[in-house]
């Protein structure tokens, strides 16, 4: 049994196409691994860690909290095979205690893995799945489910590609750098129990002028059921870009929401370009929607330029 990781590896040709060398340790329910909790194996890594750790995870439902405190960078969570692992809680509260799974550490992989917060599923209240803290994180083929509140997406630069978020409301919010490329993005409004009422996609929390933090849709799918909003400002610099994406008939006309900002829409920028579907026809969006130069568009759906992805070493995947 791997008590604690005091291993030092060579991690090499981690963007797509090399072949990297890590330490690996192993998750596995039935006990016949070195861990049987995720969070035990995240504990084993050494405080400030500096060398790559990937955890394997055995395909099951974990019913566990998850955290990867600050001290411990570097750290792959891979969910093994072609079903994935699947970390289910029930909670909620405050931001900080409350997710399924919360990351608080720099340089961070995460791939095959689902997480849940089934609160909401019984109740109505904020009950977030994943609160995303770190900077330069990635995550690959993930899904993240809840209703309410489901991504905190709070801060530092993020690329996902292939995900699957899930929710009604406000289900993808906070101040994060964040590139979402080719995900699928799942209205649920019924799921809510507000009968009648929109779902709001985002909630971006851009404070000020000058910060760099923006969520930008690159090449996703926009589907579910029921009736939603793209965005809305959770702070007075909202900026949230679709691009290229495929938006379905469950977007409303009018497409986005002032909030509290009503007196200040000329601070915001919500923008899409070059989507397509039955929810993409702008004719009938707010009369405030960005409009983007070529120049600025190009810059904000390109991963080295937005997020500097090409330094992370691993996001080529």
């Amino acid at each position: 049994m791997v008590k604690n990781v005091f291993f030092f590896f060579l991690v090499l040709g981690w963007v797509s196409g090399g072949r990297a060398q890590y330490l690996t340790i192993h998750v596995d329910q039935s006990g016949s691994s070195d861990f049987k909790t995720i969070q035990s194996a995240i504990d084993s890594v050494p405080s400030n860690n500096s060398q790559w750790v990937c955890i394997s995870i055995k395909p099951a439902i974990y019913l566990e909290q998850v955290t990867i405190p600050y001290h411990k960078q570097y750290i792959y969570l891979k969910g093994e095979g072609n079903e994935k692992a699947s970390i289910v809680w029930e909670s909620r509260g405050s931001f900080r205690s409350s997710p399924t799974f919360s990351c608080f550490a720099d340089n961070i992989k995460v791939e095959n893995l689902n997480f849940v917060n089934s609160y909401n599923y019984h109740h109505k209240a904020p009950a977030v799945a994943a609160n995303v803290v770190g900077d330069r994180m990635a995550f690959y083929d993930c899904g993240f489910y809840g209703v309410q509140d489901t991504l905190l997406d709070a801060r530092g630069k993020h690329y996902f590609k292939r995900c699957i978020i899930e929710g009604a409301v406000d289900f993808i919010f906070g101040a994060g750098q964040s590139i979402f490329e080719e995900c699928t993005i799942v209205v649920n409004v019924g799921k809510s129990r507000r009968e009648g009422s929109k779902g709001y996609i985002t909630a971006q929390g851009r404070s000020g002028a000058n910060d760099s933090n923006a969520f930008v849709f690159k090449n996703c799918n926009v589907t579910g059921s029921g009736k939603a909003i793209l965005g809305r400002p959770w702070r007075p610099y909202a900026r949230v870009i679709f691009f290229n994406s495929s938006l379905s008939d469950v977007i409303v006309p009018y497409g986005w929401d002032s909030w509290n900002y009503a007196n200040q829409v000329d601070q915001l920028t919500f923008a899409e370009i070059n989507c397509y579907g039955p929810g993409s026809n702008t004719s009938k969006r707010v009369a405030w929607e960005a409009q983007l130069s070529q120049e600025m568009t190009e810059y904000f759906v390109n991963i080295t330029k937005f997020i500097d992805a090409d330094q992370w070493g691993h996001h080529g995947r």
